[in-house]
């Protein structure tokens, strides 16, 4: 992963001269002042001393305090995350890097930290856009990230109950990997995918690309194992179990709040064996709400549906590979079909399609989709380079709900940002609701875009929305999801942290009010 950006710097772009005159001309960006500075150069404090029973515990090679493995470890990948890092401000950096290799040894680190008041960060692929790889520091004597990288194995795959045992440290491309040589999926395609890990997918409660057809990542988790400083939990016994509260719930969507997960048995599915994806225009987002509305209640549903606002199908982003490409008027629908036989599916899908106002596009504007569909933040990462700030942010309602979130989010952003240029779709449909995922361009500095940020958040919780779909609570949302749990939600999950990590060392000041 590259240290100030996303993913293989090989795969960089230059923006299109289309791009960069709107940039300029709509949004009045201009090229920043001078170069990021070089990885030699980020600013770091003065490493703390960790204690040597973390190097028995691990081995004296698994425990580093070299530059560059502090750098890589500093904060996310979300918007400010990179800002900081490229300005050169490390100041967040841990203050060792520690790599365990088995569940026994994250239980015997818990516990050495908590003895010495060690904050501990779990730290999978790094990819957080919540900031939630930044402990606070008050009161510890160190901070260490805990890189999970070494339990990277597929324990044991159960072919006649469809699970796989995976250790947390697979990524996304190796998971999928390793399952098809027993020709299975997982179906589990976030934007994440090809750096964050499963241990991550599950701690974050991650949502793919494909969720429509394969479900989240936590319909996924049928057990876990989760290390924390108090013991070990073991979690999932069954299918389905009336025994009392799942526990499974806690964990998944705890950040490392709680402990770190070590083992996860996952649901898995028969690898497809026909692939299709194909584009539908609409006169409006409203026309194609309605469509994805009728498909997620009544069927039949797609393995991916996206519908992408006016907006972003004008500018082209629901086609990354094509940016900057002129679009006509109206909104661009993508549905996919993976599975033996997808014909009648497909076939069906179109008439409700059709029915609701939809022209089919053919399969061009899905092919465009399938290959640009990781490549998002590269494209947001070029936009970093010559100057605008650009950043996501989502949530979900139902669908009664929606029109006014969706007005809601944009109106918040253009009281504080002028006139930003504000993008969305529609990418996870449910029965009783969808999300809503926005990118922002505008040419404000940093300071302006975390108050509109946090303008937003308040701005989703009235309008009835969720403060977060599947990035995650991490710091940025902390204070929003304190209103949405309201007072007595707040206490319960304080009351589950003091249980499971008393001396309140794991990833301080994530997700917990």
């Amino acid at each position: 992963m590259l240290w100030l950006g996303w993913g293989d710097p090989e795969r960089a772009r230059e923006l299109p001269d289309q791009v960069r005159a709107l940039l300029h001309d709509l949004l009045g960006v201009r090229p920043p002042a001078g170069p990021p500075v070089s990885l030699e150069e980020v600013r770091l404090p003065p490493a703390a001393p960790v204690p040597a029973s973390l190097a028995e515990i691990v081995g004296s090679a698994h425990v580093l305090t070299d530059h560059e493995s502090r750098v890589r470890h500093t904060r996310g990948k979300s918007t400010p995350d990179l800002m900081r890092i490229r300005s050169g401000d490390g100041s967040a950096a841990p203050d060792a890097v520690v790599l365990p290799g088995t569940h026994d040894e994250v239980v015997a680190l818990l516990s050495a930290c908590a003895s010495a008041r060690v904050a501990v960060v779990p730290f999978g692929g790094g990819t957080s856009v919540v900031g939630g790889l930044s402990a606070d520091r008050a009161g510890y004597a160190a901070v260490i990230a805990l890189d999970l990288r070494r339990m990277s194995r597929l324990v044991e795959v159960d072919a006649e109950s469809r699970l796989a045992t995976f250790e947390p440290g697979v990524t996304g491309p190796e998971a999928e990997r390793l399952l098809a040589a027993h020709g299975l999926t997982l179906g589990h395609f976030p934007q994440s995918f090809e750096y964050a890990t499963l241990g991550g997918f599950a701690a974050a409660r991650s949502s793919g690309q494909a969720s429509a057809g394969y479900g989240r990542f936590d319909d996924m988790v049928a057990g876990l194992t989760l290390a924390t400083p108090s013991g070990t939990l073991t979690l999932g016994r069954a299918p389905k179990s009336a025994a009392g509260p799942d526990l499974r719930q806690l964990v998944l969507g705890s950040e490392g709040a709680f402990g770190v997960i070590t083992s996860l048995r996952l649901r898995v599915r028969k690898a497809p064996a026909e692939r299709v994806y194909e584009g539908w225009h609409f006169p409006s987002f409203a026309a194609g709400s309605a469509a994805l509305r009728a498909l997620a209640q009544d069927g039949p549903l797609p393995t991916v549906l996206r519908l992408s606002d006016e907006t972003e199908t004008m500018i082209g982003l629901a086609r990354p590979d094509a940016i900057g490409g002129a679009s006509d008027n109206g909104c661009l629908v993508i549905a996919g079909y993976e599975g033996t036989s997808v014909d009648d599916r497909r076939r069906q899908a179109a008439g409700v399609l059709t029915g609701h106002g939809g022209t089919p596009l053919g399969e061009e504007p899905g092919k465009s989709w399938e290959h640009g569909r990781f490549s998002a933040p590269y494209l947001r990462d070029s936009l970093l380079s010559v100057g605008a700030t650009v950043e996501t942010l989502e949530t979900a309602g139902f669908w009664s709900t929606l029109p006014g979130l969706y007005d809601a989010v944009r109106s918040t952003l253009a009281d504080l940002l002028g006139n930003p240029l504000v993008m969305c779709h529609i990418s996870h449909v449910y029965e009783t609701g969808a999300s809503l995922y926005f990118t922002v361009v505008t040419s404000h500095g940093l300071q302006t875009w975390e108050n509109a940020k946090e303008a937003v958040n308040t701005a989703i919780i009235q309008a009835g929305g969720t403060i977060s779909h599947h990035h995650g609570i991490g710091r940025d949302h902390r204070d929003a999801h304190a209103t949405e749990l309201g007072p007595l939600g707040a206490e319960v999950l304080r009351a589950v942290k003091h249980r499971l990590d008393p001396t309140g060392i794991m990833n301080p000041g994530a997700l917990i009010p």
